[in-house]
């Protein structure tokens, strides 16, 4: 799939760069390790707020890893430091901030560019600030730079660590970056900001359309599993203020009855990423419910884990409700899943198939009036999440049996088309994410020359991008062309 645009040219002459994965550059271009071109510090300031200490605003890990560009509009955390951290570790405009440590080996180096500076806005814990040295690099290239495939891979390669990875200073320092004149490094930071606007906006639109297609699928579901598929029905009083009338030969029914067993996922010791396994049984969580999705994810356990654990077992057609985080979403156990157990974050529930099928309770939790008594649920406990109980609590409208069938495949049918679309859509912002990835390390590693391209005029393309990636994606696929997914 070619998404280069075709108004941008290559240099018009090159040299090699003496760097394997980084190959010819610009024959006017240096390459430069980050000791030569950046200052760096490590913080030690942390999350604690000490009698005595000066109140700070902390700019941590989280800030960094969410946003390309440290800005006001982040509701930073509040901390205490010394005076003599204050004065060190205070944001300076155009610094560069990135991750240093992380339980995942790919979150490792992730930066992000200091927009915004404060007297009391200082760098946390886990980050590494890189300070550029005036003449030498761009903060604003520098972020650029760093978020290429080809500078990035530096800092996942150098991440040491089994459980948990970090960086050492020396690592971070002797990454190798390109370096162009600063005349042009202002053009590349200025040319990506101008694309990354419109990329985001392109984004946004679309997310309002997936939203728009989730509340008309969502609609369907409601009417389905709280009148059914009979418009002429004859309905009867629920017996609860905000559940109305129901269908007559309905019932109204505690989740708890409906199932034959449920277990909620490992607390405590009895299973920590220490345990996990390159290969073994799988260890299934929100990575999968979320999106209703059993074939991603990385986490196993050894044979003996799981036979020590197996009262968190999986079965095809378990029920699985996330309730830590992100709570309320339910997932169904496809026949094609792997053995394995489920993580603390989920409770598995057995439906008792004389009463309800699995994707019937799928369905009917994942209605509004089932997921208003789980928000409502969730608000009461002492901690964001939803336990046992309240979940044992739910009520939910049960038809008889053969009713479920009809219902599922009702909805099946009736949620095709909104299903469909989101899924497209979703794949073009996937697709227009990899064209701003594959531009960035086009721009920084000079594959492509913006000097001189009138940046007012450029990208009006851009509106109906999604649409043509997608396009050409589909042509790649058919005639037998890969996708390249690593941008």
């Amino acid at each position: 799939m070619d998404i280069t645009n075709p108004t941008l040219k290559p240099y018009p002459a090159y040299k090699d760069s003496g760097v394997p994965w980084l190959g010819e550059i610009p024959a006017h271009w240096d390459v430069k390790r980050q000791r030569n071109i950046a200052d760096m510090l490590v913080s030690n300031v942390d999350k604690l707020s000490v009698d005595g200490e000066v109140p700070v605003r902390l700019c941590n890990y989280v800030d960094v890893y969410k946003n390309d560009h440290i800005t006001e509009r982040i509701q930073f955390m509040r901390a205490t430091a010394s005076a003599a951290e204050i004065d060190r570790f205070r944001l300076r405009l155009g610094d560069v901030l990135i991750t240093k440590d992380s339980e995942s080996w790919n979150d490792i180096g992730v930066p992000s560019l200091v927009e915004y500076i404060a007297e009391d806005l200082v760098c946390g814990y886990h980050l590494a600030l890189l300070r550029p040295r005036p003449n030498v690099i761009l903060g604003s290239f520098l972020l650029r730079a760093i978020q290429s495939r080809g500078v990035s891979i530096q800092y996942h390669v150098a991440a040491n660590g089994v459980t948990r990875y970090g960086l050492s200073q020396n690592a971070i320092k002797s990454v190798l970056v390109p370096v162009p004149p600063l005349e042009e490094q202002h053009h590349i930071a200025a040319f990506l900001t101008h694309i990354d606007h419109r990329v985001n906006r392109l984004i946004r639109i679309k997310r309002r359309m997936i939203a728009l297609l989730n509340e008309q699928k969502q609609a369907i579901i409601h009417r389905a599993v709280t009148r059914g598929l009979d418009p002429d029905v004859r309905l009867k009083p629920s017996g609860v203020e905000w559940l109305g009338d129901v269908p007559e030969h309905w019932e109204v029914r505690r989740l708890k009855s409906l199932v034959t067993e449920a277990v909620a996922g490992p607390y405590g010791s009895s299973l920590t990423k220490a345990m996990y396994t390159k290969q073994g049984y799988r260890v299934y969580g929100q990575q999968q419910v979320i999106p209703d999705n059993f074939s991603v994810g990385d986490y196993y356990i050894s044979a003996e884990k799981f036979a020590e654990m197996i009262r968190y077992h999986v079965t095809p057609n378990d029920v699985l409700v996330s309730v830590m985080g992100t709570v309320g979403r339910i997932a169904v156990v496809p026949e094609s899943a792997e053995p394995g157990i489920i993580n603390p974050r989920l409770v598995r529930y057995r439906p008792d198939f004389n009463k309800i099928r699995a994707r019937y309770v799928q369905l009917a939790m994942q209605a509004s009036p089932s997921q208003a008594q789980l928000a409502e649920g969730a608000k009461g406990t002492t901690m964001e999440g939803l336990n046992m109980q309240i979940l044992g609590r739910l009520l939910i409208l049960v038809p008889p049996l053969q009713e479920q069938d009809a219902i599922l495949k009702n909805v099946d049918l009736a949620t095709q088309q909104p299903v469909s679309a989101i899924t497209r859509t979703q794949r073009e912002i996937n697709l227009i994410r990899e064209y701003r990835t594959r531009l960035i390390a086009d721009m920084v590693t000079g594959k492509l020359d913006v000097r001189g391209v009138d940046l007012a005029a450029y990208g009006d393309e851009i509106a109906g991008l999604g649409e043509k990636l997608a396009e050409e994606d589909d042509v790649g696929e058919e005639d037998g062309d890969p996708v390249d997914q690593q941008g």
